[in-house]
């Protein structure tokens, strides 16, 4: 077999083959952390996905009057309002749309859980990419109107974007000589 004047078999190269299949550097525990993370978003997302669908050919308006009730919160207050307000323009193709949204979004994360959780490489870049295109809003939401539930989620999504960084900066790392 003939190789290349610039490789031979015998040379030992001080960086990691390409990515493998299955990551078997970093600790199953955190993998499996985040991956438990974003298969509760998943499903919250989901949930909340059917929820809307139960409001199809509903008074959305009476509906949302009474989880208003129901959480004794007070019709004025901002929140109330936007939620009220929302009821009162939406339309069953805007629902559809919604749930739809809302499948599609708690595929991606149940997809991102199962290979975390099975330490696959190619799923490591999932929270990482996803995370990071969230955390200029986080830091937004947080500066215009902070909250300990915004600061909640700002420095949880922080935490899994700069663990992820770390796992593949350190993938990329040359293998050390024994």
């Amino acid at each position: 077999m003939h190789q290349p004047p610039h490789s031979t078999s015998t040379a030992k190269s001080k960086h990691r083959p390409p990515p493998e299949a299955v990551d078997t550097h970093t600790l199953r525990a955190g993998l499996k952390g985040i991956a438990v993370f974003e298969a509760v978003k998943g499903a919250f997302v989901l949930a909340a996905g059917f929820g809307l669908l139960t409001l199809l050919n509903k008074d959305a308006v009476e509906v949302a009057e009474h989880w208003v009730r129901k959480l004794h919160m007070n019709p004025a207050w901002h929140l109330s309002r936007v939620f009220l307000d929302a009821a009162e323009n939406v339309t069953d193709g805007q629902l559809w749309a919604a749930a739809a949204g809302g499948l599609a979004y708690s595929t991606v994360r149940f997809v991102e859980a199962y290979g975390l959780w099975n330490a696959r490489v190619w799923a490591e870049w999932f929270p990482l990419l996803s995370g990071g295109l969230y955390l200029p809003w986080e830091i937004y939401e947080v500066g215009l109107h902070p909250s300990p539930l915004k600061w909640g989620i700002f420095l949880t999504n922080l935490a899994v974007v700069l663990y992820m960084l770390y796992i593949r900066v350190k993938a990329s790392q040359p293998v050390p000589d024994d």
